[in-house]
C-alpha cells in the first residue's frame, strides 16, 4: 500500500476537471461504446503510469531521500499550477474507421505523456519502493475519474469544475510547498 494510496489519490485529484476528462467525455459521446473507450483509456493510463514508475524506480538509487522529497514537492507544485490553468473542452472528433479502443488508447496515451499525473507518479515512485502498487494506484485513479465522466456525462457538465480545479490546485500547491520546506529542513 506504500505506493498505491498516494498514487491513487494524486491521480484522482490531478485528473479532476483535467483535459483528459474532456477527452473521455468526447470519446464516450462520439463512439457510444463506453466499455471499449474505457478499456483503451485504462491500457493507456497503465502504460503512462508504468513509464513514470519505471523512470522513478531507475532514478531512485541515484538520489538522496531529500532530493526525492524535493522532486515530489516539485511535482505537487507542478500539479497545483496545472490545476489552476484554464481547461477547454476537446475539439470535435472526426469520423474514423478505427475501433473506439484504438482511438481511445492512442489519444489518451499521447495526451497524458508528460502530464501532471505522470510527473506525480514518477515522483511517488522515487520515494515509495513499490513499483507495481504505484502503477496500480495511478491507473486506478485515472480510470475512476474517466469512468465517472464517461458514464455520467450529464452530471459532469453540471459540476462546478472551475471551483473543483481551484481547490485541488490550492491543495497541491500547499502540499508541495510544505513538502519542499520539510525536505529542506526549514521546519
Amino acid at each position: 500500500m506504500d505506493g498505491f494510496f498516494p498514487a491513487f489519490v494524486a491521480a484522482l485529484l490531478a485528473e479532476c476537471g483535467d483535459k483528459t476528462q474532456w477527452l473521455a467525455l468526447a470519446l464516450a459521446l462520439h463512439f457510444r461504446r463506453v466499455a471499449l473507450v474505457l478499456a483503451g483509456i485504462a491500457v493507456a493510463a497503465f502504460a503512462n503510469a508504468a513509464l513514470a514508475a519505471l523512470g522513478g524506480t531507475l532514478l531512485a538509487p541515484m538520489l538522496t531521500p531529500e532530493a526525492a522529497k524535493l522532486m515530489l514537492a516539485l511535482a505537487l507544485c507542478f500539479a497545483g499550477v496545472g490545476a489552476l490553468m484554464r481547461q477547454t473542452p476537446s475539439l470535435p472528433l472526426r469520423a474514423t474507421r478505427l475501433s473506439p479502443f484504438i482511438v481511445s488508447f492512442f489519444s489518451f496515451f499521447v495526451l497524458e505523456l508528460g502530464d501532471k499525473t505522470q510527473f506525480l507518479t514518477f515522483a511517488i515512485s522515487l520515494r515509495a519502493d513499490a513499483f507495481w502498487p504505484t502503477i496500480a494506484g495511478a491507473t486506478a485513479g485515472v480510470v475512476l475519474t474517466s469512468a465517472a465522466v464517461a458514464l455520467a456525462s450529464k452530471a459532469f457538465e453540471r459540476l462546478p469544475l472551475t471551483t473543483i480545479r481551484r481547490c485541488t490546485g490550492a491543495l497541491f500547491l500547499v502540499s508541495g510547498l510544505w513538502t519542499a520546506i520539510s525536505a529542506l529542513r526549514l521546519i
